[in-house]
């Protein structure tokens, strides 16, 4: 039942089956004042922990403010009022949940995104891998997998794909499945084009894909020696040793503890002398590894590992 209550100039509305009150200014339509940042900041506490107890998912150690920018869309998008309302309906409703970690994790990508980090891979890193007989990369956080289709055509293109095996992880199985179909909207080709160019592709990109019915399909030959797989990088363990781990505009999400929590798994995974990727915002430096890696590309953050 609803019942308006007038205070200090305002008409409430006191829904008495829950206790909510929502205010309304009968004098002007400014809106009622954000809520208190402490509250704000333990409701978020509250809610992470609570989703790794009972989901397995751990997001405590992301950016404070990233996640509260990211939980406040996802707010809006589900109608409700507060973050511990959020909580009660992710703890009881699997598909709210779902729809959550679309909305949190952060799905930004592109084929040959930063072209010349690719350029300065094919001529600077594949050398390098020439001299391995078998050759093993982790791309971790691969969201929908559009890098990894892009370094599946490079190593095709320099003859090393038959001999390779790239492990594609992320935490999100959804964006996984999209990655496994390898399918992307045709309007997107065009700018595709132009970035493989300029990350030294040898052949027309069209060659690579399939239209058909607004989408581009890429090749099935592309997704021969890809395995995609979901994998936590704030949780699980290493599964292998690497001789390439790219890891691209994930860390940037990461607070300092789970950052350095990455790191070791990296470096631990990387068989020695083999080579580290991140994006361009990202960077050993104050990291308890950064002796441990030389800068094989200044600029383009390719990193070797030193023994």
């Amino acid at each position: 039942m609803l019942k308006p209550v007038t205070f200090d100039g305002l008409i409430y509305l006191k829904l008495y089956t829950t206790g909510c009150r929502f205010g309304v200014s009968i004098f002007n339509d400014e809106p009622m004042a954000p809520p208190d940042p402490n509250l704000e900041e333990i409701e978020v506490q509250l809610l992470l922990e609570g989703i790794y107890r009972y989901y397995g998912f751990d997001f405590r150690d992301y950016a404070l403010s990233s996640m509260k920018r990211r939980i406040r869309k996802i707010l809006a998008a589900e109608a409700l009022p507060n973050i511990s309302a959020l909580q009660d309906r992710l703890l009881h409703d699997a598909g709210c949940f779902e729809r959550f970690l679309l909305g949190l994790t952060v799905n930004v990508t592109s084929m040959y995104r930063d072209p010349s980090f690719f350029a300065s891979f094919r001529e600077t890193i594949v050398p390098l891998l020439r001299t391995y007989p078998f050759i093993r990369v982790w791309h971790a956080g691969c969201s929908t997998g559009q890098e990894v289709y892009s370094l599946a055509i490079l190593l095709q293109e320099e003859g090393l794909y038959h001999r390779c095996r790239l492990y594609a992880t992320d935490t999100n199985e959804l964006v996984l499945q999209k990655a496994k179909q390898g399918i992307y909207p045709i309007a997107l080709m065009q700018e595709y084009t132009q970035l493989y160019l300029k990350a030294g592709g040898k052949r027309s990109f069209s060659e690579y894909y399939t239209a058909g019915y607004g989408n581009a399909i890429f090749r099935s030959s592309l997704k021969e020696n890809i395995v995609f797989s979901q994998h936590n990088l704030a949780t699980d363990h290493s599964f292998n040793e690497f001789n390439v781990i790219l890891c691209r505009n994930v860390l940037i999400y990461f607070n300092r503890t789970l950052q350095q929590r990455v790191h070791q798994l990296f470096y631990d995974s990387l068989c020695s002398f083999g080579i580290l990727g991140l994006g361009r915002r990202e960077s050993l430096k104050l990291s308890p590894y950064e002796p441990c890696y030389e800068e094989v590309v200044k600029g383009e953050r390719l990193y070797r590992r030193l023994d």
